[in-house]
C-alpha cells in the first residue's frame, strides 16, 4: 500500500483521529501499519504523542514512531530553535518513511498543523517530504464555515508542487451539523478538486480502542479501506432542496 501523508488545513481539526481510523481500517484487513510523526510539539518527554495515540486507537498491527519532540506548542522550526534542538528536515522524514515502508504494508506520515508549516530554518515543509517520497497527500478538513477556502488553498499548494491530493476527510463531523457543514459535503470536493473520502464523527477519539476499531471502516470510503458512501451520507445530511 506504500506511504500516505496526512495533512490538515490547520491545527486541532482531527488529523490524529483520521490517521488512526485509516490505520485501523488497514489493520482490520490484515495489513501492518506504521504511523510516523516527524515533529511532535507541545509535549514534554514521557507524555503520549500523536503517533502513540493513533497506534493505541488503531490497535494490534499498528506502531507509532516520532522523529523529534519539542516542548513548546509552536511550529516545528520555531519550537526546535527555541529549544536549542536540531530541527527535522524533509529528507529525514522521507528517509524514515521509506525505511518504515520496507517493513510495513502501510506508512502514515502525520504532519504538524497545515501543509506548509515550516520544519526547519531552510523552509522545509511536509509538502517537501511528500514530494521526495512521491506519496499522495490525504487532506483533513473541518466541517463548517471557513473550510472551503483553506481546503482549496491546500489543494492548490499541493498541485503547485506537482502533488495531487488523495482526497478529503472531514476530521470531526458534528452530531448536529449546521447548514454550512451540510452544504460543505458537496462544496468541499468542488473546492479541492478531489473526492470526499470520509467523515469521522466528533468525539471519536474518546471511544474505547475496541469500539474505535469496529467503527472506523464505516467512516472511510473504499479508497481508504472502508465502506463509507459519500452519496448516501450526503443524502442523509445534505441541505434539503440542494
Amino acid at each position: 500500500m506504500g506511504v500516505i501523508v496526512v495533512s490538515g488545513t490547520g491545527t486541532e481539526i482531527g488529523k490524529t483521529v483520521v490517521t488512526a481510523a485509516v490505520a485501523a481500517a488497514a489493520a482490520a484487513r490484515g495489513r501492518t501499519v506504521a504511523v510516523l510523526k516527524p515533529a511532535q510539539t507541545g509535549l514534554s518527554h514521557g507524555e503520549p504523542g500523536d503517533a502513540r495515540e493513533a497506534a493505541r486507537l488503531a490497535g494490534p498491527g499498528v506502531t507509532g514512531t516520532e522523529l523529534a519532540r519539542f516542548p513548546e506548542p509552536l511550529a516545528p522550526a520555531t519550537a526546535a530553535r527555541r529549544a536549542g534542538m536540531a530541527p527535522v528536515a524533509p529528507h529525514e522524514v522521507a528517509e524514515a518513511a521509506a525505511k518504515l515502508a520496507a517493513e510495513h504494508d502501510l506508512v502514515l506520515v502525520e504532519g504538524a498543523g497545515g501543509l506548509l508549516v515550516r520544519f526547519d530554518a531552510r523552509g522545509g515543509t511536509l509538502a517537501d517530504a511528500a514530494r521526495l517520497l512521491g506519496a499522495p497527500v490525504l487532506v483533513v478538513a473541518p466541517a463548517g464555515l471557513g473550510t472551503l477556502n483553506a481546503t482549496a488553498l491546500t489543494a492548490e499548494a499541493l498541485r503547485a508542487r506537482s502533488l495531487e491530493p488523495l482526497g478529503i476527510v472531514v476530521g470531526s463531523w458534528p452530531a448536529a451539523p449546521d447548514l454550512a457543514a451540510r452544504c460543505n459535503l458537496a462544496d468541499l470536493p468542488e473546492s479541492a478538486g478531489a473526492a470526499l473520502l470520509g467523515a469521522v464523527p466528533e468525539g471519536s477519539g474518546s471511544l474505547a480502542p475496541e469500539a474505535f476499531r469496529a467503527a472506523a471502516p464505516r467512516w472511510l470510503a473504499p479508497a481508504l479501506g472502508g465502506s463509507w458512501d459519500a452519496e448516501a451520507f450526503a443524502a442523509d445530511f445534505g441541505p434539503a432542496g440542494r
